[in-house]
């Protein structure tokens, strides 16, 4: 078996991540470790069908969700990500943010760990009634400076 580059790999995860749909979530399955590690604000799962699980997940909850991968860069066994997410979600409406995941690379090449690092809290402060008590909670810590 012909182990791939961690540069291939990251490259090629990066254009399905880029092109993500119902339809290329299977994409993942011949980059990806069967253990993989999958991790964001939300979730914490091991394995590959918790991932697509995941993932579909996100097509089903929200409308029109799409990464746009715009930096990368590897460091030997591991890479970095950084990614523009944008979606309309139900109660919130249209939502962007901009996030980095951290991949890393199995002995065999294969992505084995993504975790996403991204704030999620200005998806809270959308949500009406929690959205205005986070408000007012962000305005009360903030510096009069």
């Amino acid at each position: 078996m012909t182990t791939l580059s961690n540069q291939t790999v990251c490259a090629a995860y990066a254009s399905v991540f880029s092109q993500l749909s119902l339809d290329t979530i299977e994409s993942f399955r011949p980059l990806v470790s069967s253990d993989i590690r999958f991790k964001d604000p939300f979730n914490d799962h091991r394995g590959f069908e918790k991932m697509a699980n995941v993932l579909q997940d996100m097509f089903k909850h929200t409308q029109t969700p799409s990464f746009s991968v715009f930096e990368q860069d590897v460091c030997g066994d591991h890479a970095w990500l950084r990614w523009r997410f944008t979606a309309n979600i139900p109660v919130v409406g249209a939502f962007e943010s901009e996030g980095i995941s951290r991949l890393a690379f199995n002995a065999e090449g294969k992505v084995c760990e993504h975790i996403d690092y991204w704030d999620s809290a200005p998806l809270y402060m959308q949500i009406p009634l929690l959205g205005r008590v986070l408000k007012a909670i962000r305005k009360r810590m903030a510096s009069d400076h």
